[in-house]
C-alpha cells in the first residue's frame, strides 16, 4: 500500500512540476523582450522605481535588467512588482 501511495505522490510531483515549467516557459515567451516598470522595496521602504529596456530575470528573491535610464545592468535584491509595458 505504502508503495503505491509513493509512486502516486511522485506522479502528482512530476504532473505540477510540468505545469509550472510550461507556465513559466509561457510568461518568457510572451515577456521575455518587452521593458517593465519596476518597484522594488526592503523592509517596506522603497528602494527603486524605474523601467528596463527589456528582459526582467528574476531568480532567488534578486531581480536583474538592464535600467533604461543609465543602460547599466542591474540586480536588485528585494520585493519587486513589475509592471510589462506593451
Amino acid at each position: 500500500m505504502t508503495t503505491k501511495m509513493i509512486l502516486a505522490a511522485a506522479g502528482l510531483a512530476a504532473i505540477l512540476g510540468g505545469c509550472t515549467d510550461s507556465g513559466r516557459a509561457r510568461n518568457d515567451a510572451t515577456f521575455s523582450d518587452k521593458p517593465a516598470d519596476i518597484t522594488c522595496w526592503t523592509y517596506g521602504t522603497q528602494t527603486y522605481q524605474g523601467r528596463s529596456t527589456g528582459k526582467v530575470s528574476h531568480r532567488d528573491d534578486r531581480t536583474s535588467f538592464v535600467d533604461a535610464a543609465n543602460g547599466r545592468y542591474t540586480v536588485i535584491e528585494g520585493d519587486c512588482r513589475l509592471v510589462y509595458v506593451r
